[in-house]
């Protein structure tokens, strides 16, 4: 079985609320020299494949661009393992 590991992130300069809430909430901790906080999320996909490598990221990509990502405003990266 293989695995592929999704790193999801807003792209460069699209607002992301939920990482600015974080970064004041460690300010108001006594946090200090946090500058950025970005906020992402995670996916692993278990799959079986006899395909190399090449087309396991292709039809993982196809995956993210269909269903998984927002284009519009998301960032990915795959990382595949067997």
């Amino acid at each position: 079985m293989k695995k592929a590991r999704v790193h999801v992130t807003y792209k460069k300069g699209v607002l992301d609320p939920e990482g600015e809430t974080v970064m004041h909430s460690l300010s108001s901790l006594g946090f200090q020299g946090v500058e950025d906080v970005r906020i992402g999320k995670y996916i692993e996909i278990d799959f079986s494949s006899k395909e190399n490598s090449q087309n396991d990221i292709k039809n993982i990509q196809k995956m993210c661009d269909e269903l998984l990502v927002n284009l519009v405003i998301e960032d990915y990266e795959i990382e595949i393992s067997e």
